[in-house]
């Protein structure tokens, strides 16, 4: 890498500074017990009978309050009589195995100990049904088989389409709890119709399960549980846009309309569908979505612990560091890619030897004329945008001034003795 390290050797990096973002705060104090008194107000007990095998499905996400909803949901099963499991619903994550989707529900903080019931962890799905197509429509073989099933899911617009239903209870049905083999089928008509898809197969799994209720939770800018829903079988496929619109009003953003470098320190499944939120920084792997700003340049510098190496989504990348490439889990990222139909989010930026040499490569190819011109962002992940940094010409261009505030004075960006970022370490 020398004769590429020379090229960018002598290109100066902008100062920066530390920057509040300021999003609605509103929040739920006591999470657990909100979502227990909704469940008794809808009157879920009367249709949860004693001895009854309830599935409860456990997506990938990293929800926030993910434990204390879940648990709330199995303590309420056992208050009635019913047999609580959890069900991984995260269609070909975690490498696309049993034990793969357990442990990703482990790093999430789900398990038995945790949450007080079994997981039950198969890759098995059976036939519910047929789409207008005349494609099947699957669904995990145990929740199939159980007496009745819960949706549990956080909703929010999604990385890469739009429609009426996107990242909530209906894409859970569609694709989390279908598995790898129904993710396959829901994805294979590709994401500009997955709008319809994921109606069309919903609507299908809703008329043929068992489905007990929907438990939908939206989260604010903090990532805090902004207001939990519970929903009976058929209140769903009416009520979940109505969530879905709320949601977007609560979304975090980076204020700046134009970005000339973005600097992400970690992306992951925990935080994304493709490892960043595409509204956020801005690039999308489909043509099924847009938004966002518009980020000229785009360098990614980790993966998170908790992706477990699955590395979807640095396809968005202009440059990813050394150490970012070695973290990669290839079988498992293009699985996800493969069953997403959309290699493009996998596909390899140009790696540099440190994170140093990310920012370099990002600057150098920006665009900017002037280092004082550039308009430089770092962040740690999309899902942590409250505090975040920025270079100069990036804070005079925020487009709403109320809504940031200036924490520091103009800085050096600091690296460690291996040049890597030093900025977000725990």
């Amino acid at each position: 890498m020398s004769q590429i390290n020379k090229i960018l050797d002598n290109i100066k990096l902008p100062q920066i500074m530390k920057v509040s973002q300021i999003f609605d705060d509103t929040k739920l104090e006591n999470v657990g017990k909100y979502l227990n008194q909704k469940l008794i107000n809808k009157n879920i007990k009367d249709k949860i009978k004693p001895g009854m095998k309830i599935a409860i499905t456990g997506g990938s996400r990293g929800i926030s309050h993910y434990k204390e909803l879940m648990k709330t949901v199995v303590s309420f099963v056992k208050e009635c009589g019913g047999v609580p499991f959890i069900v991984p619903s995260m269609g070909s994550h975690g490498g696309g195995t049993s034990e793969g989707q357990e442990n990703m529900l482990k790093k999430l903080g789900i398990t038995k100990d945790t949450v007080g019931c079994e997981i039950i962890s198969s890759m098995d799905v059976m036939e519910v049904g047929r789409t207008s197509k005349d494609l099947p429509v699957y669904i995990d073989k145990n929740a199939a088989n159980a007496d009745g099933i819960i949706l549990l899911n956080r909703v929010k617009l999604h990385t890469s389409f739009r429609g009426k239903y996107e990242s909530g209870l209906i894409k859970m049905m569609a694709i989390g709890l279908a598995k790898r083999k129904g993710a396959d089928m829901t994805h294979s008509l590709r994401y500009e119709n997955m709008a319809n898809n994921l109606l069309e197969v919903g609507t299908i799994a809703i008329n043929n399960l068992n489905i007990i209720c929907g438990v939908a939770s939206i989260e604010n800018g903090y990532n805090e549980v902004n207001d939990v829903f519970v929903l009976h079988k058929y209140e769903i496929l009416e009520e979940e846009p109505k969530i879905l619109e709320k949601s977007k009003h609560l979304m975090s953003r980076i204020y700046l309309d134009d970005i000339d470098v973005l600097i992400v320190n970690e992306i992951g499944k925990n935080i994304s569908g493709t490892g960043v939120d595409t509204n956020i920084v801005g690039r999308f792997h489909t043509n099924a979505a847009s938004g966002g700003p518009n980020t000229i340049k785009l360098g990614f510098l980790d993966i998170s612990e908790k992706s477990g190496g699955n590395a979807n989504g640095m396809g968005l990348a202009d440059f990813i560091s050394k150490k970012f490439q070695n973290k990669i889990d290839f079988p498992a990222t293009y699985i996800n890619a493969i069953t997403s139909t959309e290699p493009n989010s996998v596909k390899m930026p140009l790696v540099l030897d440190n994170d140093k040499y990310v920012f370099k490569g990002c600057v150098k190819l920006c665009g900017a004329l002037n280092l004082d011109d550039i308009k430089l962002v770092i962040i740690n992940n999309t899902k942590e945008l409250d505090e975040i940094y920025m270079s100069k010409a990036a804070f005079e261009n925020v487009v709403d001034k109320s809504k940031v505030k200036k924490e520091s004075d103009l800085f050096d960006i600091p690296f460690d003795k291996e040049d890597n970022l030093d900025l977000f370490k725990k």
